[in-house]
């Protein structure tokens, strides 16, 4: 695996650099992608309830959230830049299928939830400024679509630039509005004091914490650390560690003021002249200039309000698509599963908006975050167990003070949400005038997922984990072929995608072109990983790709044909059409999988694309 590795082209690199600073810079990147998640509109909710209703009484709350998530965040960067694998390919080749279904469902609804809050925190903000109807304002965020695949093709230099921007937009927002504020610097200290008023602050608290550490962060940053190249010796990979560590410590930091910054501006505002009801980000907004007598606070804060929605959203995405790959195996076009994502989160927005008024867009904000903090569990547990694992992590394994540290992170968390589920529960229980219908569903419900828990908590330490590298074709093929028959064509190009599709398409070629021809077979790595990072991506699939591309290889080699090989990244159709005109080809043979209309639609359609574009004979062979 680490010779594959070598052969990938123009990565980007982390050698040679001179001083520790270009070390750390070359490094950075991947958290600061991280950190947009922990400062979304979600939090904006969490924090303006908590500090309006509890003063600075949560400040601990938020210290404590950004410590568990610096210590989650590096064990997902651990698990990506050790294993190269992202957290959903390590559940997939550790669980079985029907876990890993459940287990991919709880994953799409915290999403989900995510982009709830990411869409009403846009809404609002725009709504603030323009003063666009709500409504209004939430079929508008499905616009930034097109800006997210419009950043895509411009390659990940360009969106950390577009990302980078939004964050310094909003850290400086805040300085501002702590200016104004004027916030109490004994009470801020008094509020790192652990305590928690009354039930209320509990549900409060739980939203903090689901809105800070947010399980979609930590499939997204373990996939983001491989797509730096670094030499895979035991030096090397520690050296990694160590600055995507300084990295996150940094990001992640910047992701506290902001939390910081807003509870206490809750707190210095409402809480100090008793308005101890503020929960909508509208309030919020509305009685920041007469409370603070300065006209630019309520601008500075929808400006932020609108930077933190979009820059969120760019990674509630990648992470869908980081996701239902490595869970499921299943690649759509980035703007399909940009869609379907964006309206399932609509759809209940604007529901709710219609029949209940833009009244309750604050609690809906809130309930996303606990929905969050509710799933986190099933992400952490499997987390730990991974880079707990000797043989898994290759001697990279995370010490037993670590251990102890990510349980009781992990405990904390779970208990905080057996508590919330129960109370939440017993209160339907006794005020539902039919409270048999509850027993019958939502009862069932809380006890399967509590027996899931439990089964991804003590599996690992029931039975040894079973270490294997999955094809991730969903065909183990051996190709096989019959003599060639003629020898017209002297320079053949062939695409593979390692399907049953490969035996057809590489035949009809070694029938045109017999043994003295020279075969190039073409493999174009699609992830989502592939289309931000182009060819410096280094991830599980690659690594796979690369190696059944080799198999293929010596195949045919073995047998006595002249065989080149050529791995691409990005848009199969732009990618191949490239390397086809640029070289000297006679022909180009690609097969087919016979799938029309619908899944063209969602799976795209690759030989439409590429004989457009290519000015040799295309042969297609349909499966």
């Amino acid at each position: 695996m680490s010779h594959s590795l070598e052969e990938v082209n123009q990565s980007v690199s982390t050698q040679n650099k001179t001083t520790v600073f270009r070390k750390i810079l070359a490094f950075f990147g991947p958290a600061y992608l991280i950190s947009v998640g922990y400062m979304d509109p979600g939090n904006w909710a969490t924090d303006i309830a908590g500090g309006s209703q509890f003063g600075y009484a949560l400040i601990w709350v938020l210290l404590m959230s950004n410590i568990m998530a610096l210590l989650l965040q590096s064990l997902s960067a651990r698990l990506g830049i050790v294993t190269q694998r992202d957290l959903a390919q390590a559940s997939r080749e550790t669980y079985s299928s029907f876990i890993n279904y459940i287990l991919y469902f709880l994953a799409e609804i915290a999403i989900a939830a995510c982009d709830l809050a990411e869409v009403l925190g846009m809404a609002i903000g725009i709504n603030l400024l323009f003063d666009i109807p709500l409504i209004q304002g939430v079929m508008i965020t499905v616009l930034d679509t097109f800006l997210l695949l419009f950043l895509i093709n411009k390659g990940i230099r360009k969106m950390e630039a577009f990302i980078i921007t939004l964050v310094t937009i909003i850290g400086l927002s805040f300085i501002f509005e702590m200016i104004f504020a004027q916030p109490e610097l004994p009470k801020i200290i008094h509020g790192l004091i652990p305590s928690l008023p009354n039930s209320a602050a509990l549900y409060i608290a739980i939203g903090i914490i689901g809105a800070t550490v947010m399980p979609h962060n930590l499939y997204l940053h373990s996939s983001l650390v491989q797509t730096r190249k670094f030499d895979r010796t035991n030096a090397g990979i520690k050296q990694a560690l160590k600055y995507n560590f300084i990295d996150s410590t940094i990001a992640l930091n910047l992701a506290f003021f902001v939390n910081a910054a807003i509870l206490i501006l809750a707190a210095a505002t409402f809480y100090k002249n008793g308005m101890f009801e503020v929960a909508e980000i509208q309030d919020a907004h509305r009685f920041l200039e007469p409370l603070l007598g300065n006209k630019f606070a309520p601008i500075l804060f929808a400006v932020a309000l609108i930077a933190a929605g979009q820059s969120s959203t760019i990674t509630g995405t990648l992470a869908g698509q980081i996701v239902m790959e490595g869970y499921l195996n299943l690649r759509i076009q980035p703007w399909v599963r940009r869609i379907i994502t964006r309206v399932i989160a609509i759809v209940p927005a604007v529901i709710v908006i219609l029949i209940y008024g833009e009244s309750v867009t604050g609690k809906m904000l809130i309930l996303s975050q606990v929905i969050l903090s509710l799933q986190l569990g099933f992400a952490i547990i499997p987390l730990i167990h991974f880079v707990s694992d000797k043989s898994k992590m290759k001697g990279f394994h995370i010490s037993k003070a670590t251990q102890i540290a990510a349980w009781i992170i992990a405990t904390i968390i779970v208990s905080l949400n057996a508590k919330l589920v129960f109370d939440e529960i017993n209160g339907w229980l006794e005020t539902s005038e039919n409270p048999i219908i509850l027993w019958l569903t939502v009862v069932p419900l809380a006890v399967g997922f509590l027996i899931l828990l439990l089964y991804i908590v003590f599996k690992p330490f029931i039975t040894k984990s079973q270490h294997k590298i999955e094809n991730h074709s969903p065909h183990h093929i051996e190709l096989k072929f019959s003599p060639s028959k003629h020898n017209e064509k002297k320079n053949i190009a062939v695409t593979v995608d390692f399907s049953s599709a490969d035996e057809k398409a590489l035949q009809h070629a070694i029938n045109l072109g017999g043994k003295d021809a020279q075969y190039t077979l073409i493999h174009v790595v699609e992830t989502v990983g592939a289309m931000m990072y182009g060819n410096t991506i280094i991830d599980h699939e690659t690594t796979i790709d690369e190696k059944l591309l080799f198999e293929y290889f010596q195949m045919l080699s073995d047998k006595g044909y002249q065989v080149n090989t050529k791995l691409g990244f990005g848009k199969p159709g732009k990618v191949i059409s490239a390397y086809i005109n640029q070289g000297n080809f006679d022909l180009l043979i690609m097969g087919t999988h016979g799938h029309h209309t619908f899944k063209d639609l969602l799976l795209g359609t690759t030989v439409d694309k590429v004989r457009h574009e290519i000015t040799i004979p295309l042969f297609i062979i349909k499966n």
